[in-house]
């Protein structure tokens, strides 16, 4: 039996009347709920599809068919809604998806679904429409709850094959981590399409008997992959009265921002999750400093989203916390981190490379120190070796960068070179005289051998539309490379001086 369907039947008996979910003037209550997702659960049953498909902004009726395809026991496939058409149909097409809940029915015309007039609406819900076509069917590995798709570090995306007890596995210790409480108001700021606000935004609620707030992307001022309106960003969190939020290291940037600029701190703010990328620790001080109560963690698609996390009583910035309780860490001789417990299934394309005692290798490059905290150094294929043989992982670099405020985003490179170089993002009215600045200011953070001796501007910022980054901001180093190598190539033959440093 489900943890989190447990918990819902549990919160509609005892406590009927306490919100479940909040989106706008749209209340709901724990009863009500699980009363909607009986609804559409005994329709899908009467459908049985083989993969169910959801395409939908934020709001009531997506947490309600999440919770529904659970009751199911059917498949759910997630799509963001920033994925291209292209990756969409990619998506849909090898996971065997043979019906939709959305609620922009017309975007998939021309993948060959179609409505049947008895069941245009899908029950329990207000927004959605029911769509089906035929379909060839995947191969799924046994017991596929879930399967989610991220962009990666190439175009196409790959399909995640998570179970059941997978999922609510993390759940359950990210409650437990966090302090999720009835009286907590988690507002989702993240698409609930990724993993991590999925579980973390909804699932985690649900167990506690607590609030989810979905405002829409619109509502907390997001827009397509990487797009942010910081007024209204700022807003729902006030307006929200959120206790929690999970962020990326770029909304966190913007949140510290905006109240050492005198923006008044959220009051009810304890829990701020942050994740998806490097979180520079210059960053996490600044931070602490305007009173922010910010917790990062580690985590990754294969392993069900989150591995490790810092906690209240037990917090060391710079690093990514301890493992929770239902993972378990191992450093390889190569220095590579390997995850072991809630694992993936497998992929959509094939089966998950796992050793025999069922350790996954994550790519990743990190220690654990003597307390048990996991600290990460880099992604293993991103190190790169310098002309004078010094190792060095970019991300360590680039996190220091974009701790200055007047840096957005940075790519360094350096393979084989005499000092490194790096692609900056500038943000909008910084002249060269401050980014320099900026690039000096972090170098000084910096053992010589990792500085930043050149750069240049990037002519647009790095983002999933241009294939430069992924959808949760990853950089995709070789289509920047490969953009401004002749910039770069450039830097080198024009430097003399870097030589002599």
């Amino acid at each position: 039996m489900s943890r989190v369907l447990s918990a819902l039947a549990r919160h509609a008996a005892i406590n009927p009347a306490a919100l479940a979910l909040e989106s706008g003037a749209q209340r709901l209550c724990y009863l009500p709920l699980l009363e909607k997702v009986t609804r559409l659960a005994d329709f899908l049953r009467r459908r049985r599809p083989r993969v169910l498909a959801l395409h939908a902004d934020n709001g009531i009726d997506w947490a309600v068919a999440d919770l529904a395809a659970l009751a199911a026991g059917v498949p759910l496939l997630p799509l963001p809604t920033f994925f291209t058409y292209a990756q969409l149909e990619h998506a849909m097409t090898q996971a065997g998806a043979d019906l939709l809940l959305c609620d922009r029915p017309a975007l998939f015309a021309g993948l060959a679904f179609v409505t049947r007039a008895e069941a245009d609406a899908a029950p329990g819900t207000d927004s959605l429409v029911a769509m089906s076509r035929a379909c060839m069917a995947a191969s799924l590995p046994a017991g596929t709850a879930k399967i989610t798709y991220t962009s990666g570090s190439t175009g196409e995306p790959r399909g995640v094959c998570l179970a059941q007890e997978a999922l609510e596995a993390v759940a359950l210790s990210l409650q437990q981590a966090s302090g999720a409480a009835p009286q907590d108001r988690h507002l989702a700021v993240l698409p609930l399409a990724t993993l991590l606000e999925n579980i973390g935004g909804l699932l985690v609620p649900m167990l506690a008997g607590a609030t989810c707030v979905l405002p829409g992307m619109a509502g907390t001022g997001l827009s397509g992959s990487s797009g942010v309106d910081v007024p209204r960003f700022l807003h729902a969190i006030g307006a929200s009265r959120a206790s929690s939020l999970i962020l990326v290291p770029q909304l966190l940037h913007l949140l510290v921002l905006a109240l050492e600029q005198g923006a008044p701190r959220p009051p009810a703010l304890r829990h701020v999750a942050v994740g998806g990328a490097p979180v520079s620790p210059t960053l996490l001080a600044r931070a602490a400093a305007v009173g922010l109560p910010v917790f990062e963690g580690y985590g990754l698609s294969e392993c069900a989203s989150v591995v490790s996390l810092n906690r209240a009583g037990a917090l060391r910035p710079g690093s990514v916390g301890r493992v929770l309780p239902h993972a378990e860490v191992a450093i390889a001789g190569d220095g590579e981190i390997q995850v072991r417990g809630a694992g993936l299934l497998g992929y959509v394309d094939g089966p998950a490379h796992r050793d025999a005692d069922g350790w996954l290798a994550t790519g990743d490059i990190g220690h654990v120190d003597a307390d048990g905290y996991l600290h990460l150094e880099g992604r293993k294929k991103n190190m790169f070796i310098t002309a004078y043989g010094r190792n060095v992982a970019p991300e360590w670099v680039e996190r220091e960068l974009t701790a200055q405020p007047a840096i957005a985003q940075a790519a360094v490179f350096g393979e084989g070179r005499p000092f490194n170089a790096a692609v900056l993002v500038l943000r909008p009215e910084v002249s060269a005289g401050a980014a320099e600045a900026a690039v000096q200011a972090a170098n000084r953070q910096l053992p010589d051998y990792a500085r930043v001796t050149r750069w240049l501007p990037a002519a647009a910022p790095f983002s999933a539309a241009n294939g430069q980054a992924t959808a949760n901001g990853r950089l995709r180093r070789g289509p920047i490379a490969q953009r401004y190598a002749q910039a770069l190539q450039q830097l080198y033959c024009e430097d003399t001086h870097g030589l002599l440093r």
